[in-house]
């Protein structure tokens, strides 16, 4: 399929949706701009395809369960199918990742090749129920796989702040990073150091959230995308078992500086010593 012919399905499909869903309570676009590259590069105003895939959240309310979907478009989508994702806070961790395992499934042995979110969005009305039923023990059904394999995205993404020092910016980032599954950690003080891991869509989502609030200067300084083919790739790659605000040895005069050898000492346990040199320019001891 053409890059225009894709470009012209996922335009279409992501117009229905924002019909049938006006609200940003039930659809959000963190980045409104990729969808209008997209609807020039399609509509000829643009030679260029789109440098900013289109991502967006769906909630629904399944029998009084709020249940969110997270959609980034790949490039060749609807030829290969994109990267989804749900969170449901009615459902415990090993419940939410067997709805994924069996989400995937169906995508693959239904979707392969079709625009894919409204059946997405049925099979989650049909589905939600009976994995927050937590007295349910029945197994989920096994899918066979298609010949096209589903790829999702881990990310990493190391934010650099000028400092965190607001209570209340420091609580967001906290309660973000657990509402979206994600791992890593904060350091507050000057400068503000975060790294968060997990699924693409929600590690954007995440910055997505974060650089809307008041900084005097805050910048991904690196990120580190690879592709999983199962939920359980995600966790093997992971280097923080969750996620956490760490401080070490603040001083200064408000107490608002952090002993940086010990931040390298916690990045070196972690394996991830090296991003030290990329946050400050000098090698970590």
């Amino acid at each position: 399929m053409a890059d225009v012919e894709a470009a012209a399905a996922q335009l279409a499909e992501l117009e229905l949706l924002c019909s049938m869903y006006p609200g940003e309570e039930e659809l959000l676009l963190p980045d409104p701009a990729a969808l209008a590259d997209l609807r020039d590069f399609v509509e000829g105003r643009s030679d260029s395809a789109p440098r900013s895939r289109p991502h967006f959240l769906i909630t629904l309310q399944v029998d009084t369960v709020p249940v969110t979907l997270s959609c980034s478009y790949v490039s060749k989508y609807p030829a290969v199918l994109p990267e989804v994702s749900v969170r449901c806070p009615e459902l415990s961790r090993a419940q939410q990742t067997q709805l994924h395992s069996d989400l995937f499934g169906f995508l693959q042995e239904n979707c392969c090749g079709e625009v894919c979110v409204l059946s997405i969005l049925d099979w989650l009305k049909e589905n939600v129920p009976r994995y927050a039923d937590r007295g349910s023990s029945a197994p989920a059904p096994r899918i066979e796989d298609c010949s096209t394999p589903l790829q999702q995205t881990f990310s990493r993404l190391w934010i650099y702040s000028h400092h965190i020092y607001n209570k209340s910016k420091r609580k967001d980032i906290l309660d973000w990073a657990k509402e979206l599954q994600l791992s890593g950690f904060s350091m507050p003080g000057k400068p503000g150091v975060v790294c968060v891991e997990g699924l693409q869509p929600l590690c954007d989502e995440f910055w997505a959230r974060v650089k809307c609030l008041t900084w005097k200067k805050i910048m991904v300084r690196h990120r580190e995308d690879v592709c999983v083919e199962t939920p359980d790739c995600v966790d093997v790659l992971r280097k923080f078992d969750w996620f956490e605000e760490a401080v070490f040895d603040p001083h200064g005069t408000r107490g608002n500086h952090m002993d940086l050898g010990q931040l390298y000492q916690f990045l070196s346990q972690r394996g991830c010593g090296d991003i030290f040199q990329m946050y400050f320019g000098i090698e970590g001891k």
